[in-house]
C-alpha cells in the first residue's frame, strides 16, 4: 500500500529523524521524478552512458562525533583521470553481469524492498523499471568495487536527472542510497579515501564560494596552461586538508538538495573566490 506524505517537519527535525528523512527524500525526489523511458530505444547503453550512486547515511565525521546523517564520496585516487576530485562512486555498465544483477533486484529482499513508490512505476512506468534496475545493480557493482558498499545494506531512495557531460561526451544516471548500517569503507586503487560531508554544512551557504581553476601545461616546466574559469563550489575539510566539492558531483548534489530541501547556493560570482590548480594530467591521466 503506497504510503501517504507525512505533514511537514522543520529542517533541524527532519536531520535529526533517519527515518523521517529518508521518507522525505523517496517523496521529494518522487514528485520530482519522470518515470518515463530512462532512455532512448536503441541507444547503446555501454557507450557514453553512465551510472552514480549518491549515498547518504548516518555517519560519524570525527572521533566523538555523534552520529548524523551525511553524503558518503569519493577521493579519485592518482592512478585515475581527474585525480584529487571529489565524486559519487559509480561508472559504465557491464552488459552481462549487470543484467545478471539486475534481475536479483526483484526478490523481496532486494534495496528496492522499502521503496515507497516501485508500485507506482510498475503501474505507471513498466518499461522503465527493467531499466531502472539495470542502473541500480550498475551503481550496487560499482560500489561495491570502489569502496567495498555492502549492497545488502542500501536502500534505494530515486533518481535524480541525468547530467550530461560535454567534455568527456557522456550521460550521467544518478542515483540516491541510503546506506543502512555500514559505518567502515575501504577504498580500492581508484579512490584515496571516502569523504562525508553531513548534509547540515551543504545547506549552509557560508560554505559556498567560488572556484577560480587553472590547469598546467605539458611542458617541462609545469607552467598554468591557462584559466579554466569560475566554478560554484562547496568548501569541506576533512582529516586531510580542504577539499572543494565542483563539477559534475557539484551538480548533482544541488540538484538533490534543492528538490529535496528547496536549497539555492549562492551566486559564486558574489562572494569569495579561492584558486584551485589542476596537474598537467588532470584531463589525460598519468603516463
Amino acid at each position: 500500500m503506497m504510503l501517504q506524505p507525512s505533514p511537514p517537519l522543520s529542517l533541524n527535525a527532519l536531520l535529526d529523524d533517519p527515518k523521517g528523512l529518508q521518507h522525505h527524500i523517496q517523496h521529494s525526489l518522487h514528485a520530482a521524478a519522470n518515470p518515463q523511458p530512462l532512455w532512448e530505444d536503441g541507444h547503446p547503453i555501454n557507450n557514453g552512458l553512465s551510472v552514480v550512486f549518491f549515498l547518504l547515511g548516518m555517519q560519524r565525521t570525527a572521533s566523538g562525533r555523534p552520529l548524523e546523517p551525511c553524503v558518503i564520496l569519493n577521493k579519485r585516487s592518482a592512478k585515475v583521470l581527474q585525480p584529487g576530485d571529489i565524486c559519487c562512486p559509480g561508472g559504465g555498465i557491464a552488459p552481462r553481469i549487470d543484467r545478471l544483477l539486475a534481475g536479483l533486484l526483484g526478490l523481496p529482499l532486494g534495496p528496492m524492498q522499502y521503496w515507497e513508490y516501485r508500485p507506482f512505476w510498475q503501474r505507471q512506468a513498466p518499461r522503465s523499471l527493467p531499466r531502472l534496475r539495470l542502473l541500480l545493480a550498475t551503481a550496487l557493482r560499482e560500489g561495491l568495487e570502489e569502496m567495498r558498499l555492502n549492497p545488502l545494506g542500501v536502500g534505494f531512495q530515486g533518481v535524480l536527472p541525468p547530467e550530461r557531460l560535454v567534455m568527456f561526451r557522456r550521460i550521467i544516471y544518478p542515483l540516491v542510497g541510503w546506506v543502512g548500517r555500514q559505518r567502515h569503507f575501504f577504498p580500492n586503487w581508484e579512490v584515496a579515501e571516502v569523504v562525508r560531508i553531513p548534509l547540515r554544512d551543504l545547506l549552509a551557504p557560508a560554505n559556498y564560494l567560488g572556484l577560480q581553476l587553472k590547469i598546467k601545461s605539458q611542458g617541462a616546466h609545469g607552467e598554468d596552461g591557462g584559466d579554466m574559469g569560475l566554478f560554484p563550489a562547496f568548501r569541506c575539510h576533512t582529516f586531510q586538508g580542504t577539499e572543494f566539492l565542483w563539477g559534475a558531483t557539484y551538480r548533482i548534489t544541488m540538484s538533490f538538495l534543492q528538490r529535496v530541501f528547496g536549497f539555492v547556493p549562492p551566486d559564486p560570482e558574489m562572494g569569495t573566490v579561492v584558486e584551485k590548480h589542476l596537474g598537467a594530467d588532470y584531463l589525460s591521466g598519468k603516463d
